[in-house]
């Protein structure tokens, strides 16, 4: 379906999509996309424990590539504010992660393993900024909560998919690494081949926007009047909100030392780790879909969930194998609802031509958050597991007392009755 277009309409504008088509074919790209990522996310710390890796060098090298994928947000999301080329962005972006995750199963030694996760993660950092900018466009005419919980569920559908299909290749084929990475390569081509088709129907996302106004759908604002928005500070509370997420990212565990703890301890089988992260994945995505739901309806009030969760998902951390199944699976709520509800105030409290700014400096606290904790945890770990536990725990206490003063703040109360 298009939307309906005059002869003087511009070209562009007769091929536009609906908002949720967009909001849903954005999704797929995401789908495919985390297939790959996600999937190689699943295995990358038991592979990196058969080359020789310990436990600090997993959680390291976890927290170091989740700072790069979120830490590095904040230049790209600049550079996407002051070049506006948000397609460019978005597709380079992918382009390095479908390409670099399919050659790990290649490598012999930590080291060029580790560089290829890394260029992963780059591609994340830069192409995040601007596909959230794409969505955040349509959202305004979908409910953003609504529209990130969507996108959030289908990218975890692929999530799911991803890791199932690599424990399928583990089980028939028992430490064959190698042929687990290589299948990676096909949904990858899936991923380009689909944003470039979506380039082609939706070139200017930010028309959604201006959709029943007086401004033509497809003239968005001024170009001068985006830059001097891009420039305007970004609000204090907004500062506020993103400092309580950079403490509660702190007390967020990596997959790869959960997964890493589950096999030395000889709790899960090699098969099975990739199932445990396809759970997770599963419960991430309804739990965006839920919490954009609610979010849309009682506020950003609901994001106090996610401190308690974290904190409850530290069960994964004992000798129990049945603990570990449910401490990931609550651990999958909590990163469900920090990558897709927790962007939804973004949209609330920042204009357009400052969100992709916003986003970025957002991953970049994340970043700081997740580095410090896969540092700290993983050094933690070798010293005793009871103290990662307290880690975690404090962590969280700490996040849930921030977020709570920040979400009490008038002025984000404020943008929940303009949205009511």
């Amino acid at each position: 379906m298009t939307v309906p277009a005059s002869p003087t309409q511009p070209r562009a504008v007769r091929r536009m999509l609906a908002p949720w088509h967009f909001v849903v074919l954005f999704g797929l790209v995401s789908l495919f996309a985390d297939m790959v990522y996600e999937g190689a996310r699943s295995i990358i710390g038991p592979f990196l424990a058969t080359l020789g890796a310990s436990a600090v060098v997993v959680g390291v090298a976890a927290g170091v590539g989740e700072f790069i994928g979120y830490g590095l947000r904040v230049v790209s999301g600049y550079l996407v504010s002051r070049s506006r080329h948000y397609w460019t962005w978005t597709i380079v972006g992918y382009a390095l992660t479908v390409l670099s995750v399919p050659l790990i199963g290649v490598t012999t030694a930590v080291a060029p393993a580790l560089l290829l996760y890394a260029t992963e993660r780059l591609g994340k950092a830069v192409r995040s900024p601007a596909k959230d900018t794409l969505l955040s466009h349509a959202s305004t005419r979908t409910g953003s909560g609504s529209a990130f919980g969507v996108h959030q569920a289908m990218d975890q559908a692929g999530a799911v998919a991803g890791p199932l299909i690599l424990a399928a290749v583990l089980s028939w084929r028992s430490g064959d690494y190698r042929t687990a990475f290589a299948v990676l390569a096909l949904p990858g081509v899936v991923v380009l081949a689909l944003l470039f088709w979506l380039r082609w129907r939706v070139p200017d996302p930010i028309s959604y926007e201006s959709m029943g106004s007086a401004v033509p759908a497809g003239a968005g604002p001024p170009a001068s009047a985006t830059v001097r928005r891009a420039r305007q500070a970004l609000p204090r509370v907004l500062w506020r909100y993103m400092a309580a997420v950079g403490v509660l990212s702190c007390g967020v565990a990596s997959f790869p030392l959960l997964a890493y703890h589950a096999q030395t301890q000889g709790l899960l089988t090699e098969a099975q780790v990739p199932v445990l992260f396809a759970v997770a994945m599963f419960v991430d995505g309804v739990s965006g879909l839920v919490t954009g739901r609610a979010y849309d309806r009682r506020g950003p009030r609901v994001l106090l969930l996610v401190p308690a969760a974290a904190s409850c998902a530290a069960i994964a951390f004992t000798a129990n194998a049945v603990l570990v199944w449910a401490g990931v699976a609550i651990w999958g709520v909590v990163n469900g609802i920090l990558d897709s509800t927790i962007k939804a105030v973004v949209t609330r409290l920042v204009p357009p031509g400052t969100r992709a700014t916003a986003f970025g400096w957002l991953a970049l606290v994340r970043g700081v958050g997740l580095l410090l904790a896969g540092a700290v945890l993983g050094l933690a770990y070798e010293q005793s597991i009871p103290l990662v536990i307290g880690l975690i725990l404090t962590a969280n206490a700490l996040a849930f007392w921030g977020l709570w003063s920040v979400l009490r703040d008038p002025a984000l109360a404020a943008t929940q009755r303009q949205g009511d």
